[in-house]
C-alpha cells in the first residue's frame, strides 16, 4: 500500500478514500491458493487465528476481559466476531502495511508477536482465496475514545478505510464480514464452517462457537481425568478413531514440559511399510497447524500416529508444516525417548501386550534396535526371527547353539536350512529387513556369543565325508559329473547327509554368484568389454553340487555305465537342486534343464522300445 495511505488522517464516514494495494492482489491470491496453502479451507484458520490473537493481546492488559469468538453464516456470507483488542484506523494501516515490509522489519514484528499465532494483514488477505469482498469493523480496547474503523477490500485490489459513529460498534473487538467469490460459496456454508472450526479450533483456550454450536472441547482428551486406566484407554481409543479412523493397539502419553508439548501417540493396529510417510496432527497454542507433520518423530517410529499441542515449535510461512530447526530436532529426540521408554516398560511389566505389539510391528522395533544397543539388549528375549529351530528370539537361539550361524539372503536360507537342520547346525534367516544387522550386533550386547555367516564351505564341512575307498570306486562317475557341470562354473562333491529324500544340494555364496555373473557378462559382451571383464576374473570359489551318497537315486546313477546318460542325469540333478533352492535361473541353466529333460525322455522311450 502507498505511503499516502499509511499516513492518512481519518476519512469522513460519508466519503471513504479509495486506495489500492501496492501488491498484485490477484497474483497474491493465486500464490496463496496454488502454492502456499494446500486448500482453501485455511481461510477459516486465518480468521480464527486473528480472533484468538486479538483476545490474547487484550487479556495481556485486561486479564478479566471477555474471550469470545462467534461465527455466523448466511447464504454466500460469513461473519466472525471477537472480543479482542480491536483496532484503530492507524492500527489498520500499520498491520496491513506489514505486507511487503523489509525482512528486518518483519523479523522485529515476528518477535513482538511471539505470543500470537498469525499476522492480521496476511491472514485477512488469505481470505480472498474464498471471498470477493472483505469488510472489517473494529473498535480498539486500548484507545476507548477512538471511533470504530471500517476497512473494506475487494479482490480487484482496491480498498477503503473510514471511521464510523461510536454507536456502530459499542464494545471493543472486531467483526469480519466475508462475501463469497464465484464458485466458493460452499466454503462459507454453515456445515462446512462448523466442521472446519472444530477441526482447527477444538483445543483453543477461548469460547468459540458457530451460531450456538460449541467448537472448543477442553481439556484435551489426553489431559482429562478418567475414573480408571481402562476408561482412559477406551476414551483415547474413541478419540483416535475419530481423528485417524482406526482403533489403536495402545496409547502412549507424550509430554515434553520444557518444550511445552502435551499429546498422545496412537499405536497402529496393522503393519505399515517403513517407507510410508507418517502424518501427525500438530496444534500450535491450541490451533491445528497441520495434520501431515512428517518430521515430528524419528524415522523408526513409523508404527504410531501422534496428535499433540505445542507452544514452542515454529511453523513455516504457510503455517501448515513445521520449521526444521534445533528445537524441532530436540523435540524429535525427546519424543523418540518417550517411545523407547514405553517399549522398555512393556518388556519389563506387560509381556502379553508387548507380544501383541511385536506380532504387528516387530520391523519398527528392529529398525530402532540396530542403532540403539540398549533397545537391542531389552528386546533380545522378544524380537522374533526365522530359524531352523522355528520362530525364536535371538536370546533363545543363542542359548541353544554354541555358534550362531546366519545367512544374508532368504534364498541362501531356503537352500541350506533343511540340510543344516538335519546335521544339527542352527541357522538364522538374515535375509529379512534388518535381521542380518541385528544378528551381527549380537556379540555387542551378549558378550561371548559367536556369530558366523553360513557359507558353502561351512555347510560342506558339516556333511559326513564318504569312505575314501567308496569315493575311489566312484571316481569315474564323479569325473563324468564334473565334466558335465564344469561349463556351468559348478564343481561336484560327494557327501553323506540327511534327509535321504534330498539327492543333491546346490551350494554357492555371494563370491561364487558374483563370479558367475561376471563370466556370463563376459560371454555376452563384445571383444572390448569381454577383455575388460576377463581382466576382472578372480579366484573366487565356484558353486558346488553336493551329491548325497545315502540317497538310493544317487547310488543307482553312480552304477550306470553310460557316460552320456550319467551326464544327462547329473544335469537333471543340478537343475532340480537349483529349483529347490529357489535360485534365479540363468539362460544357460534354463537351456540345461530343457536339454536334460529331453535327454531323459529320449532315453526312457528308447529303452521302452528295446524291451
Amino acid at each position: 500500500m502507498d505511503s499516502q495511505t499509511s499516513k492518512s488522517s481519518p476519512a469522513s464516514p460519508a466519503s471513504p478514500s479509495p486506495r489500492s494495494f501496492q501488491v498484485d492482489l490477484r497474483g497474491l491470491v493465486d500464490l496463496l491458493s496454488h502454492h502456499l496453502y494446500s486448500s482453501p479451507k485455511v481461510y477459516l484458520r486465518e480468521l480464527l487465528q486473528n480472533a484468538v490473537d486479538a483476545i490474547t493481546a487484550r487479556r495481556a492488559a485486561e486479564p478479566d476481559a471477555p474471550a469470545r469468538v462467534r461465527l455466523f453464516t448466511e447464504p454466500g456470507a460469513l461473519r466472525v466476531e471477537d472480543s479482542g483488542i480491536g483496532l484503530t484506523e492507524a492500527d489498520v494501516h500499520d498491520l496491513l502495511a506489514t505486507i511487503g515490509r523489509s525482512s528486518k522489519r518483519a523479523e522485529g514484528l515476528q518477535e513482538a508477536r511471539s505470543e500470537f499465532l498469525g499476522q492480521f494483514g496476511i491472514g485477512l488477505l488469505a481470505c480472498f482465496v474464498v471471498a470477493e469482498r472483505i469488510r472489517v469493523v473494529s473498535r480498539s480496547a486500548r484507545t476507548p475514545d477512538a471511533a470504530p474503523v471500517e476497512w473494506t477490500a475487494t479482490d480487484d485490489g482496491s480498498y477503503t478505510v473510514r471511521t464510523l459513529p461510536h454507536d456502530a460498534r459499542p464494545e471493543p473487538g472486531t467483526t469480519v464480514h466475508l462475501v463469497a467469490r464465484a464458485g466458493a460459496a460452499e466454503w462459507l456454508a454453515e456445515d462446512r464452517v462448523l466442521a472446519l472450526a472444530r477441526d482447527f479450533g477444538s483445543l483453543l483456550p477461548y469460547d468459540v462457537r458457530v451460531g450456538e454450536e460449541a467448537v472448543t472441547d477442553l481439556p484435551a482428551p489426553w489431559d482429562r481425568p478418567y475414573p480408571s486406566p481402562a476408561a482412559r484407554r477406551v476414551a483415547l481409543g474413541r478419540h483416535c478413531h475419530d481423528l485417524f479412523g482406526f482403533t489403536p493397539l495402545d496409547a502412549i502419553e507424550l509430554a515434553v514440559p520444557l518444550a511445552g508439548i502435551r499429546g498422545v501417540a496412537y499405536v497402529l493396529p496393522s503393519a505399515v511399510s517403513p517407507a510410508q510417510r507418517a502424518g501427525h496432527r500438530v496444534h500450535l497454542k491450541g490451533m491445528l497447524l497441520t495434520e501431515r507433520a512428517e518430521q515430528l518423530l524419528p524415522d523408526w517410529a513409523f508404527f504410531v500416529r501422534c496428535v499433540l499441542d505445542t507452544d514452542s515449535l515454529r511453523p513455516t510461512a504457510s503455517r501448515e508444516s513445521l520449521y526444521e530447526d534445533e528445537t524441532l530436532a530436540a523435540v524429535r529426540e525427546a519424543l523418540g525417548e518417550r517411545l523407547r521408554a514405553w517399549l522398555t516398560g512393556l518388556a519389563a511389566g506387560d509381556p502379553e501386550r508387548l507380544a501383541a505389539f511385536l506380532a504387528v510391528h516387530h520391523l519398527g522395533v528392529k529398525s530402532l534396535a540396530r542403532h540403539d544397543r540398549e533397545m537391542l539388549r531389552t528386546m533380545l528375549p522378544w524380537l522374533p526371527f526365522e530359524t531352523t529351530d522355528g520362530r525364536l528370539s535371538l536370546e533363545e537361539f543363542a542359548r541353544r547353539h554354541r555358534v550362531v550361524h546366519f545367512t544374508r539372503t532368504v534364498e541362501e536360507y531356503r537352500q541350506v536350512a533343511p540340510i543344516a537342520s538335519a546335521q544339527g547346525v542352527g541357522v538364522i534367516n538374515g535375509g529379512y529387513t534388518y535381521d542380518s544387522e541385528l544378528v551381527e550386533a549380537l556379540p555387542s550386547v551378549r558378550p561371548g556369543t559367536v556369530v558366523a555367516e553360513l557359507d558353502a564351505d561351512t555347510v560342506t564341512a558339516h556333511l559326513d565325508a564318504v569312505d575314501p575307498a567308496v569315493e575311489l570306486a566312484l571316481s569315474g562317475f564323479l569325473a563324468t559329473a564334473r565334466a558335465a557341470l564344469d561349463p556351468l562354473g559348478c564343481d561336484v562333491v560327494l557327501r553323506a547327509f540327511h534327509p535321504l529324500s534330498v539327492p543333491a544340494l546346490h551350494l554357492d555364496d555371494r563370491a561364487a554368484r558374483h563370479e558367475q555373473a561376471r563370466a556370463q557378462a563376459e560371454d555376452e559382451a563384445d571383444d572390448l568389454w569381454a577383455g575388460i571383464l576377463g581382466s576382472l576374473r578372480g579366484e573366487a570359489p565356484r558353486a558346488r553340487l553336493v551329491l548325497n551318497h545315502l540317497s538310493p537315486l544317487i547310488r543307482r546313477i553312480g552304477s550306470l555305465g553310460e557316460p552320456e546318460l550319467i551326464g544327462t542325469a547329473v544335469e537333471s540333478l543340478y537343475g532340480q537342486a537349483l529349483l529347490m533352492a529357489q535360485r534365479p535361473l540363468r539362460p544357460t541353466d534354463s537351456a540345461l534343464l530343457n536339454r536334460a529333460f529331453i535327454g531323459l525322455l529320449e532315453w526312457a522311450t528308447n529303452g521302452e522300445g528295446d524291451r
